[in-house]
């Protein structure tokens, strides 16, 4: 038999939910079964698959050894890399500016240096996760960028505080302004642009067309050229919506491909400019509640940016001072 006993971090979840994250060895069907039968108990009574669990709670599970993961010697997250660009850090959230390469979470080419794994390691380091102490929370990212993407990204320290921007995200009250160079000047020099997406899940592509059209979802995208030169504009970027490479794919869409773009630009476009990458930055965050935040609420309204981002020195440096 083992027991769990119920933290902050693990408070509020469903039974189930807590259990495939505290033994992920346990199949999901045996575990079913096992809360059907008595052998998982919480607070020494039988309890429903659907039961929220609150701090102090005593999870017991009466089942074999086997299914309970080995207590790691080391923790892969402490061969990620150490370098870490902080731009604001509290007991709740850690914002970082990640830079252009890193991946925010693990695919099946990089496992051990990305984001989290260098966010996990700094705390780690600083002794504010101690993960032989949890059982089944893990500092989180609340949201991503593509690996060839710079700029903010939200870390939790804290399940509640996953929990709150989680929902934040998901209602849009988190506003995400980009910076982007792109081929061209646009005319207008500011709008906001409609248009239907689809996914292509196995090329990892979009399409997007100016009317609707099967499966495709609305996308909405407001830019603001904020200098151009030498044929490349540099734009503000606020996403109305958020949809996979929705810049990308939507500002190609209206004859101005980010530049060094391959996937929705041209090679013959990015020749001779020497940027092989989308030259795409985060460069601004803004908690925007409308709604309460609970024990966040000290973040409503706060205003966060990357200091002198790189993507205008590029824009700089690529027009050589030539801006009107």
């Amino acid at each position: 038999m083992k027991s769990f006993t119920i933290t902050e971090n693990d408070s509020g979840q469903r039974l189930d939910k807590f259990i495939s994250k505290a033994v992920p060895l346990l199949p999901q069907g045996l575990m079913y079964k096992y809360i059907r039968k008595k052998r998982i108990k919480v607070n020494n009574a039988r309890a429903e698959i659907s039961l929220r669990l609150n701090p102090g709670d005593t999870v017991q599970m009466y089942i074999n050894d086997e299914f309970f993961a080995p207590v790691k010697e080391k923790y892969d997250f402490l061969s990620a890399g150490k370098k870490l660009n902080i731009i604001y850090e509290d007991e709740n959230i850690i914002l970082c500016d990640k830079p252009m390469g890193l991946l925010c979470h693990p695919d099946d080419r990089e496992y051990i240096d990305t984001l989290i794994g260098r966010i996990k390691r700094y705390l780690y380091e600083k002794g504010e996760f101690q993960p032989e102490k949890e059982n089944s929370f893990t500092p989180s990212l609340v949201n991503r960028i593509d690996r060839n993407t710079s700029g903010i990204v939200i870390g939790a320290k804290t399940a509640q505080a996953l929990r709150i921007l989680n929902q934040k995200m998901k209602d849009r009250e988190l506003k995400k302004y980009y910076m982007c160079i792109v081929h061209g000047t646009p005319n207008p020099p500011e709008s906001t642009l409609t248009g239907y997406l689809e996914k292509d899940e196995e090329k990892n592509k979009v399409k997007i067309k100016s009317h609707p059209f099967e499966q495709a979802k609305i996308i909405k995208t407001k830019y603001k050229t904020l200098r151009s030169a030498a044929g490349f504009s540099l734009l503000e970027i606020d996403l109305l919506t958020g949809r996979t490479h929705q810049i990308r794919a939507h500002m190609a869409s209206v004859g101005h491909p980010l530049l060094g773009d391959g996937k929705y630009g041209t090679n013959k476009l990015n020749k001779g400019t020497g940027y092989k990458k989308q030259a795409l930055c985060s460069y601004k965050l803004v908690f925007n509640f409308n709604t309460p935040a609970g024990e966040l609420d000290y973040l409503n309204q706060k205003v966060f940016e990357v200091k002198n981002p790189y993507i205008r020195e590029q824009f700089d440096e690529l027009t050589n001072g030539k801006n009107k």
